[in-house]
């Protein structure tokens, strides 16, 4: 059988990917090169359990790993450390109240890491789906200064986390936690954290195979999303 990686026709009108059990087992979920960011190409992907990930130097490379790493909402794990820093209220929290700075303060260099992902392509294509109402950030606040946060999508009843930031102790844990208690709330029953950390698995974050998480993402990208204007419900407070 012929195995990926492909190559994705910019200008075919079907906006068709290859099936995701072709992908590459070395680099794992390597599947198609090339193509585009449009929305429209974006979104079928994520519904396909596809997603982009390449560096400035490099085409559009679409992948779907196996394993894939998912938090389900009802598994999320709090420690006790984490436990006391929500509950001392040190951060404010937002939803999609600052998601270019967000995508920037992602983008920023990090310890080790020579490049990055977000691209200014990759930043304007994910800033035309917040503008759509498929992107969404988390923003945690500290004397009004952003120190930490994350964005993803929203399709269904998943959501699928591309990249979290902390300036300040547990900030981006803090927003992460609120973020999947008001998920839970509003029935979601998926996040796709794509590959597995030891960051993620604190949080309660598994591997399960690519299989079954194509099955369930069929599920769930069919079940009505009523919550294109995020906030958090009222009187929220996720513990």
């Amino acid at each position: 059988m012929t195995t990926g990686p492909f190559w994705i026709n910019e200008s075919d009108p079907e906006l068709n990917f290859p099936p995701v059990e072709l992908a590459l087992d070395e680099p794992n979920g390597l599947l198609a090169v090339g193509g585009d960011l449009t929305p429209e190409r974006l979104v079928k992907a994520y519904k396909l359990g596809i997603f982009p990930w390449f560096n400035h130097d490099q085409p559009v490379l679409w992948w779907s790993p196996n394993p894939r790493a998912v938090l389900l909402p009802d598994q999320l794990h709090v420690s006790r450390s984490l436990r006391k820093a929500i509950r001392r209220g040190s951060y404010k929290i937002t939803l999609d109240k600052a998601f270019t700075e967000v995508m920037q303060a992602c983008a920023a260099p990090r310890p080790q890491q020579a490049d990055t992902w977000i691209t200014p392509e990759m930043h304007a294509a994910y800033l035309q789906l917040h503008k759509m109402g498929v992107a969404h950030s988390v923003e945690a606040w500290l004397d009004d200064k952003l120190v930490g946060g994350l964005y993803g999508l929203a399709i269904g009843q998943a959501f699928f986390g591309e990249s979290m930031f902390s300036r300040a102790d547990n900030a981006s844990k803090v927003a992460f936690v609120y973020l999947v208690r008001q998920l839970q709330a509003w029935q979601f029953k998926l996040i796709d954290c794509q590959v597995s950390s030891e960051h993620l698995e604190s949080l309660g974050a598994i591997d399960i195979e690519r299989t079954q998480f194509i099955q369930l993402l069929q599920q769930l990208i069919q079940q009505p999303n009523k919550h294109q204007k995020w906030q958090f419900d009222e009187g929220f407070f996720p513990l």
